[in-house]
């Protein structure tokens, strides 16, 4: 009897230890199914996107459950293409994108969801150094631009006017090079003062090739100029999905802000492997400085004016489009409680 009574005990634990397996089977395969993968398109590499690449490498996407794959789309329209067209979930780009596709009369509208960064992201490099600039030296010099159209351009444009420069007619403004050759043309030879990112505004400074001698992000305020946006259709059906984006998004903004630049830096290296961390860190430390990393990810009223304001000086807006028409703060509101 004794046996027997052992025997089915044994029989009894072995199939609980069976169901238990399974359960822990089924539970881990459940737990990776909930694992959301979630295609990004970012308009170029930039250290400008700093809380980003934080937000990957310190694990905050995977702490929301969400797998970011993140692909480079090197320019707005090719960046917008790629999210109208489905080959892409969020675009990181300018909100001027949204602008022109709402033109378009879009049957499904880009909406902007999250901000990234509040400050243009450029700056002002002369080919000599400058102990006292101001803006009237580059009148009658050759100024390298960006793109027509582009965020970076239409702000160089309203700072040049705020500080009475006529783009067209006081300067000679080159805006017909590709992005990705601006910087090799000004080391090349071409112009006086050229119009920079980092971190190659730094590095021309450190190879005595350039010298920032102004910012354009301090000249023109806080603006909406990088943000995370998605089809309008998508953020209905993936409301969950968008606010723990916009949480991890927060997360790596508050990181950012209270990390010291150097461990900044370290942590998105990978990114910008072939730049010195030296580099890395300064550029973190100077977009740190002017606040050009948003704390937040909302997108408010005053920014959103102000950037109708620099396009409309551009001429690149018709008319003024409502903040509520293409943005959406209740995500990151939520997230920013």
């Amino acid at each position: 009897m004794k046996n027997k009574l052992k025997t089915s005990l044994f029989s009894l634990f072995s199939i609980i230890l069976l169901f238990s397996l399974a359960a822990c089977k089924d539970n881990g395969e459940e737990k990776k199914e909930t694992v959301k993968p979630v295609r990004v398109a970012e308009v170029t590499r930039s250290i400008f996107y700093a809380p980003q690449y934080a937000a990957i490498e310190k694990g905050f996407f995977k702490e929301e459950g969400l797998d970011i794959d993140l692909q480079t789309t090197w320019g707005g329209d090719k960046t917008m293409t790629a999210l109208l067209s489905g080959g892409a979930d969020i675009a990181l780009v300018g909100s001027e994108t949204s602008i022109y596709v709402h033109g378009q009369e879009s049957r499904d509208p880009v909406i902007n969801f999250a901000q990234l960064t509040q400050t243009d992201g450029t700056f002002l490099v002369s080919r000599k150094p400058i102990d006292n600039f101001n803006w009237d030296m580059l009148k009658d010099s050759t100024f390298l631009g960006q793109r027509k159209g582009g965020m970076p351009q239409m702000v160089g444009e309203f700072v040049l006017k705020k500080h009475d420069i006529d783009p067209k007619s006081d300067l000679n403004l080159v805006q017909n090079i590709d992005f990705a050759n601006i910087a090799s043309a000004f080391s090349s030879g071409t112009g006086e003062f050229v119009q920079l990112f980092e971190p190659q505004a730094s590095m021309f400074e450190k190879e005595g090739k350039g010298y920032i001698v102004a910012s354009f992000g301090q000249e023109s305020g806080h603006v909406p100029y990088t943000t995370f946006m998605a089809k309008q259709s998508y953020i209905k059906d993936n409301q969950d999905t968008v606010e723990k984006f916009t949480r991890a998004i927060y997360k790596a903004q508050q990181w950012v802000q209270e990390t010291d630049s150097k461990e900044v830096a370290d942590v998105i290296s990978p990114y910008f492997e072939d730049t010195d961390a030296s580099i890395i860190a300064m550029a973190v430390e100077r977009y740190k400085a002017q606040e050009s990393f948003a704390l937040d990810p909302i997108l408010d009223q005053a920014e959103w004016a102000n950037l109708q304001d620099i396009m409309k000086e551009a001429g690149e807006l018709d008319s003024f489009i409502d903040h509520q028409t293409l943005v959406d703060t209740s995500f990151a509101k939520e997230v920013s409680k």
